[in-house]
């Protein structure tokens, strides 16, 4: 594994070593176990969307393997003012050690792969989000002790989540379903890899549908970053379309609930639902620990 540009190009066993490799250094982490594997390693993070979670996890995660982080602003880097991803590419390379870019277009992530030298690690487009479902799948299988044969019900937009899920789902055996309204589908890509897996897929704009008998209860913000201008028309589209009290009636009595966060109490989920499901903010920790086996795969 050199990169990691999106769940589609990753192996099963490929997910579930980086999910081990995530719980050990969790472990070590929780007992001041050092380990310090990428000493001496840098890793540039280029940002073109505003973070809170993926900056402070990949920064933190750095330093505690023993490496340094490097926060690039892509407004003020020359890519601001135009300069093409190619140069930017190969520049970057013979100073880093690898790259981690959150940005709107996947052609940037791509960009950067095809024309680096260095590891390139996707940290959020809006295709795709790789390291949001590693740290998903990591607190399911937490919180559940498998994940084959699990079923989760996705409600919300069909976007970089919903295709990401998708993959990750359904690769490493989870049964999912998704509830979105006409109009907010998945990718193409995404529909289009699952329907190697008919059995365990299932696309509806049926909410009870998504949430009956489901071991995990999912959602994600309507109106994602760079979509604002839509936000009051997907506020009417999306309308009961809310993760609440009476949709986890309809899931297993011990469903879990996960959240990429930000989350909009009272939208896509309710406050009480969020309170009930201290889980959520475990997935936003692994997100801390995933990323840190990322890091060790392709960077050690």
């Amino acid at each position: 594994m050199k990169h990691l540009l999106k769940l589609l190009d990753l192996t099963c066993d490929e997910i579930i070593s980086l999910l081990n490799l995530a719980d050990q250094l969790k472990y070590e982490q929780k007992r001041g176990i050092a380990h310090p594997h990428l000493a001496g390693k840098t890793l540039g993070m280029i940002f073109q969307k505003a973070s809170t979670r993926t900056r402070v996890s990949f920064e933190v995660g750095m330093h505690q393997l023993g490496g340094s982080p490097l926060f690039l602003s892509a407004s003020e880097m020359q890519l601001g003012r135009g300069e093409p991803i190619e140069d930017t590419a190969k520049v970057l390379s013979r100073y880093l050690d690898a790259i981690m870019i959150r940005t709107f277009a996947q052609s940037d992530v791509e960009g950067l792969a095809e024309h680096g030298t260095i590891p390139i690690i996707n940290g959020l487009t809006d295709s795709w989000h790789p390291c949001q479902v590693l740290a998903d799948l990591m607190t399911i299988r937490e919180h559940k002790s498998v994940l084959k044969g699990l079923k989760l019900g996705y409600i919300g937009d069909g976007n970089n989540m919903a295709n990401s899920l998708i993959v990750g789902c359904l690769k490493t055996g989870m049964d999912i379903t998704l509830a979105i309204p006409a109009g907010y589908p998945p990718s193409k890509e995404a529909l289009d890899f699952a329907k190697d897996y008919p059995d365990s897929f299932t696309l509806t704009e049926d909410t009870r549908e998504a949430a009956k008998d489901a071991d995990v209860i999912y959602t994600d913000v309507w109106a994602s970053m760079g979509m604002e201008g839509e936000a009051e028309a997907r506020r009417k589209a999306f309308e009961g379309y809310q993760v609440n009290g009476g949709l986890m009636a309809l899931a297993r009595p011990d469903a879990m609930v996960l959240h990429c966060l930000p989350a909009h109490r009272g939208e896509e989920i309710t406050a009480e639902i969020i309170a009930g499901h201290p889980e959520i903010f475990d997935e936003a920790e692994n997100r801390l620990h995933a990323q840190k086996a990322v890091l060790v795969t392709v960077m050690k």
